[in-house]
């Protein structure tokens, strides 16, 4: 049984690709540059890109499963090319955000699209739906802690259920090697509700060092943010964070359910991370 893992460089990705590796399953990893991918011995390393289907039909020849990353515009393609190849069961890193039926949310219809070209291709399938991830704080606070040994941000006592890339990786992985997961759509958070405020705190732990929270409005945020990210997802985050004071996200125990583990803590992926927020060395540019 050969599984074939696209996105196989990424967060998740990696981690789905050595726990396979783990498990003595032949394992096949899709990235665009395989001369830089990094992944353990003895990994059939295969050149592909999911936004050109066409590119992926020698990497799935003699492929049973496979893991894939959500593309949405090419995804019927891929889909298709999976079955034509032989592909059985596909397992879908999506989100949790399929669930806000809006129709304002742009990830929910951008991993809704995957989700639907996999159910209505008739292979057997999983999707795993990750909440908010843990490594969002790279992006949001990584620079300024970096930088300036402090974060500026609003809502400091905003909970959030974030969950380590590797437990996502461990459900996914879970469903691939064994039965009993198809047709599951499993959503997944972190074993805790953890403020914004003592999220830095962990992250200070694990760096052994202070790190002042400095509440700032939702305003300076906007304007903050905007810097960086595009006003609608600006407008998103915002909101959620505004909206978890009052009413605090579920903590779900799926990852210890799916896999028989806990799902691990936000201070363990702070230890796993502290690299990630080492501080600039003096003269470099930031």
């Amino acid at each position: 049984m050969t599984v074939l893992v696209t996105g196989a460089t990424g967060s998740v990705g990696r981690h789905v690709v050595e726990r396979l590796v783990t498990a003595s399953v032949p394992v096949r990893a899709l990235t665009r540059n395989p001369a830089t991918a990094g992944l353990p011995a003895g990994v059939d390393v295969r050149e592909g890109d999911l936004t050109s289907p066409d590119t992926l039909r020698a990497a799935l020849h003699g492929v049973e499963r496979l893991y894939l990353f959500p593309v949405p515009e090419t995804a019927r393609e891929v889909v298709a090319a999976a079955k034509e190849a032989g592909v059985r069961r596909i397992v879908v890193l999506s989100s949790s955000s399929v669930l806000d039926e809006s129709g304002d949310n742009h990830s929910g219809e951008h991993h809704r699209a995957v989700e639907r070209a996999v159910e209505e291709s008739g292979l057997d399938w999983t999707f795993v739906r990750p909440d908010e991830f843990a490594t969002n704080v790279l992006w949001k606070w990584g620079h300024s802690i970096r930088a300036e040994g402090v974060v500026r941000a609003p809502y400091g006592n905003a909970p959030r259920v974030l969950i380590h890339e590797a437990d996502v990786a461990a459900v996914a992985a879970t469903a691939l090697l064994q039965d009993g997961h198809t047709g599951r759509a499993y959503v997944l958070t972190g074993p805790e509700a953890i403020t914004q405020a003592d999220q830095v705190r962990a992250i200070a732990g694990a760096l052994g060092r202070e790190i002042p929270f400095v509440e700032i409005t939702p305003d300076e945020a906007r304007e903050q943010m905007g810097q960086a990210m595009p006003a609608p997802v600006v407008e998103m985050v915002l909101g959620y964070l505004a909206d978890a004071v009052v009413n605090p996200p579920a903590v779900l125990d799926t990852v210890e359910r799916v896999t028989g583990v806990p799902a691990r803590t936000f201070a363990r992926w702070a230890a796993d991370h502290a690299g990630d927020f080492a501080s600039v060395p003096e003269g470099a540019a930031v």
